[in-house]
């Protein structure tokens, strides 16, 4: 594994072999570590995806997870996936050096003509004296791209871009701080709007498949904490909080 860049005020731990960049996040935080950490792999053994799907980590892409301890007030951390999709759209462009490549999938996957190039996970646990660690996971399809049940797949390498991990992790380090401090110190509504500016399928029939249900209507939008907003054939409006959409 090449050395990774440094990236202040964020430390960063570079691993050639883990199980889960997010777990020695999580493992980072259970020791007392006070946040601000980016945990980088060349590869992982067990990589997960939302639901704990698994999630093909070989060499040649990018797995890399941050680590923050109490980021922002608990009602504010259903926007942290949105804030995460944008700054990864947005290195993606940095590292590609292409002009808005990327759309988003509600709400946290990068689509190039469709095609899933990303996985963002973010996992949440209560450590010491009541922190709230939450471990931010970042995979980008680089060098090559795993092929899934539900979704077409592409990788940067196949897409013309010619992206090493280390150039990759440098363009998203610095995205993520400039996304995390307008989060921090700006209206949500900002963020927002830029998602939104990047959305796939709006005004388009999709179905959204819930941990027990699966919904069916018209993707109408976000609301003001980046929730879905569904409308039935109906005409009734649903407001859902975590599922996976279809188009």
């Amino acid at each position: 594994m090449h050395p990774i860049p440094a990236v202040p005020p964020y430390r960063v731990v570079g691993l050639e072999t883990v199980g889960s960049t997010n777990a020695v996040a999580l493992d980072h935080a259970y020791k007392g570590d006070a946040g601000q950490l980016w945990v980088v792999a060349g590869r992982q053994t067990g990589g997960r995806g939302r639901r704990g799907r698994p999630w093909a980590s070989e060499p040649g892409n990018l797995y890399a997870s941050l680590l923050l301890i109490d980021p922002a007030d608990p009602a504010r951390l259903g926007q942290l996936p949105l804030v995460c999709a944008l700054a990864l759209a947005d290195a993606v462009d940095r590292m590609c050096g292409t002009h808005r490549l990327v759309r988003l999938k509600w709400p946290n996957d990068l689509l190039v003509d469709g095609a899933k190039i990303s996985g963002i996970l973010l996992e949440a646990a209560v450590v010491g004296e009541g922190r709230r660690a939450v471990a931010c996971g970042f995979g980008l399809n680089i060098s090559h791209h795993p092929e899934l049940a539900d979704y077409a797949a592409a990788d940067l390498a196949g897409l013309g871009y010619r992206v090493t991990p280390e150039i990759g992790f440098g363009a998203l380090a610095e995205s993520v701080s400039r996304q995390l401090d307008r989060w921090r110190h700006e209206e949500f509504s900002g963020i927002l709007t830029d998602w939104l500016s990047r959305a796939q399928g709006i005004g388009m029939p999709i179905r959204v498949r819930l941990s027990q249900d699966e919904l069916h209507g018209t993707f109408v939008g976000l609301d003001e904490e980046g929730r879905l907003l569904l409308r039935g054939a109906d005409g009734s409006m649903t407001t859902i909080s975590a599922g996976d959409v279809f188009f």
